[in-house]
């Protein structure tokens, strides 16, 4: 058991409540796998800008006039810098090159994909995150050390940085989340119910029972607290009184 907890405590798997009571598990994403996924994606960045930056110095050496392709250069670095990680992320993948290749995406924090207004924010605050800068770096405004994202990832539990807890966003594995199918309380014996139903509010009692599983325990408790006229019981007496009557419409109809 020692050892089940432990894995418990260092698993990434977080249970995330859909608007429906659903619960689902994602897999979130630590920052050591998405620091190969931002490395892999500034290589192909610098790699963008090491062809561009060959391009500028031939049209410098033909047109003699270096600010001009100083101009463009920095103007490009800039779009090429912040536009790529934008670009993919708002994609149907919700990932850019680096993070594909890691098993990566973007998602909002309640598990839905996220918006490109949520992407937008995520990446206009990265530069936050890079702080403080590298000294000594031409592109200073470019590259960063990135130790104020890499601590807010250790520090916050959802290893988010600065501009994910800002646009509310996540960074999760991309295998398929799956639902969370809770155990009912146990129901020993069926309850009778107190009043005669109607065949609708047999089968909308039946139908809890069967989706219950699926719900988490306050959003069972909450919907079973509609039928307390009912079950004239509130809270976890009233659900597992419902599942009872629930239990003894099931095997009334068999």
């Amino acid at each position: 058991m020692a050892v089940k907890k432990n894995i418990e405590v260092i698993d990434t798997l977080q249970s995330v409540e859909l608007g429906e009571g659903v619960e689902i598990m994602l897999r979130i994403a630590g920052p050591f796998p998405r620091a190969l996924a931002l490395l892999l994606d500034m290589l192909i960045i610098g790699g963008v800008m090491l062809i561009f930056t060959i391009i500028m110095v031939i049209l410098e050496i033909t047109s003699g006039n270096p600010y001009v392709a100083e101009g463009i250069r920095l103007i490009v670095a800039f779009f090429v810098s912040w536009g790529y990680f934008v670009y993919f992320e708002c994609g149907r993948r919700g990932a850019t090159v680096g993070k594909r290749a890691l098993g990566l995406r973007v998602v909002d924090r309640s598990g839905n994909n996220a918006s490109r207004g949520q992407i937008f924010v995520r990446n206009i605050l990265r530069l936050v995150d890079m702080m403080p800068g590298i000294p000594g770096m031409a592109a200073g405004v470019f590259i960063g050390s990135f130790g104020l994202g890499f601590m807010c990832c250790i520090l916050t539990k959802k290893f988010q940085r600065i501009g994910d807890l800002v646009a509310n966003t996540v960074v999760v594995y991309t295998h398929p989340d799956y639902v969370v199918t809770g155990q009912q309380p146990n129901v020993e014996h069926p309850v009778a119910p107190t009043a005669a139903l109607a065949r609708e509010e047999q089968v909308a009692i039946a139908d809890f029972y069967n989706r219950a599983g699926l719900w988490s325990e306050a959003r069972r408790i909450e919907l079973a607290d509609h039928a307390s006229e009912l079950t004239r019981e509130k809270g976890m007496r009233g659900m597992v009184k419902l599942l009872g009557m629930a239990k003894w419409i099931k095997e009334r109809g068999k």
